[in-house]
């Protein structure tokens, strides 16, 4: 039996070799199907792990209290209302009036996203990030220190000359010098630095390595321009009390914008595992996209298989006869063309593999993902390829075994 059918291998592994252009052109088919599948889920994969890492470290017991929801914001509709910006004014009144039990509230805005950073005769490109904050922001956000210590209250109070710079100045203004107590300059104003925050990488092309921290009152002094928008950020001891700290918020934030119990809310509140989920709804809207065009794809791939093969057994017709005459069973012809099938469908599948972690790794590099090997989708192409192989197989190995071998012989 295991003589029989390695001699059907070496049979077809033959007859693939001789017909070298159709055998390629073959794999080629099959080949795009998969790449196809295994391309556009390793680009989402890569997108859900950059967007997991990202919002995860922020924990399920924080939410924010920003100028719209995220589900309504850069939306097509004309008529979407505008929110006026969240104001000064307006998160210092929610920090004074906010007392719900176990609740840390963070006051931040983006001063710029071209500053120059300087330090001794070495500066930066214009294009650091400056966020102005309050002592609880760095750990509302999810970011750790990792040399040196964060803003404390009486930095903020007293509103030190302090600040907290991403993992990349290490190696960047400062040399490989340690910054730690050195002096930096933003915009003529001096700073002293006190932490250097762990490396959180890039996400869609912002290198959150370069971002720099400052008191609030410092970065309010330095960037005056009209209609800043604040963002408040809350964080309670238990995810069990989100929900009560939610609607106190609500509650709160309304009484300062003066609403009336008949208006909707002009601001945005969301949870950050809310956010999360939001985004990796829309990632999974991409993967079913990604298995219909791939699956029109392979479905193609399949029938030109299936075509293919057919040719083979009409081209082979006279070699059929002649192995029947022989004294070859039904069933060793129709494994010799499946066999032959099959191993054109795993050699398509695995360049298809191949090309697909290709691009979604291109993908993924261009856009500042985070690439891990997609092992299910690897999974699934070795399956789908094994399927196709088998559907597309069977009926030119079957239209084969059932050829006569007198009429076969004859056939010129």
């Amino acid at each position: 039996m295991f003589s029989l059918l390695r001699e059907n291998i070496r049979i077809a592994l033959n007859s693939i070799k001789s017909q070298s252009l159709r055998t390629i052109l073959t794999v080629l088919i099959i080949a795009i199907g998969i790449t196809a599948l295994v391309g556009i889920l390793s680009a989402v994969a890569a997108l859900e792990n950059t967007i997991s890492k990202d919002f995860a470290s922020m924990g399920a017991n924080t939410f924010n209290l920003q100028r719209y929801e995220f589900r309504t914001r850069g939306s097509n509709n004309e008529d979407q209302k505008i929110n006026p910006i969240i104001s000064y004014r307006e998160v210092t009144e929610f920090k004074e009036k906010f007392k719900f039990p176990y609740a840390e509230t963070a006051i931040s805005f983006t001063g710029t996203r071209s500053a120059e950073i300087k330090y001794q005769n070495e500066k930066t490109d214009p294009e650091i990030n400056v966020v102005g904050v309050n002592e609880f922001y760095l750990q509302n956000s999810g970011l750790e220190v990792e040399e040196g210590r964060e803003f404390n209250v009486f930095d903020i109070e007293n509103n030190n000359n302090v600040a907290v710079i991403g993992a990349d100045y290490k190696d960047g203004i400062f040399k490989g010098l340690d910054p730690i107590n050195r002096t930096i300059s933003i915009r003529g104003a001096k700073f002293k630095v006190i932490g250097i925050l762990k490396s959180k990488g890039s996400t869609f092309g912002n290198n959150q390595d370069l971002q720099i921290f400052i008191p609030i009152q410092h970065a309010r002094s330095i960037f005056s321009q009209p209609n800043i928008n604040y963002s408040l950020s809350v964080k309670v001891k238990d995810k069990e009390i989100l929900d009560a700290a939610m609607d106190e918020a609500i509650i709160t934030f309304r009484n300062i914008r003066g609403l009336n119990p008949k208006e909707e809310n002009n601001f945005g509140l969301e949870r950050s595992d809310d956010l999360i989920n939001r985004i990796l709804q829309i990632t999974g809207a991409l993967n079913i996209a990604a298995w219909i065009i791939s699956i029109i794809t392979i479905f193609g791939s399949s029938i030109a298989l299936m075509n293919i093969m057919l040719v083979s057994v009409t081209e082979r017709t006279r070699e059929i006869g002649v192995r029947k005459a022989l004294g070859a069973k039904k069933n060793t012809i129709a494994m010799q063309f499946f066999l032959e099938t099959l191993v054109i469908g795993q050699i398509g599948g695995l360049l298809g593999i191949l090309l697909g972690i290709g691009i979604g790794y291109a993908v993924a590099t261009s856009l500042d993902f985070a690439f891990t090997t997609p092992w299910k989708a690897m999974f699934w192409a070795t399956g789908i390829t094994i399927i196709v192989a088998i559907l597309a197989g069977s009926y030119p190995a079957a239209k084969a075994a059932k050829q006569d071998p007198i009429e076969s012989l004859r056939y010129e």
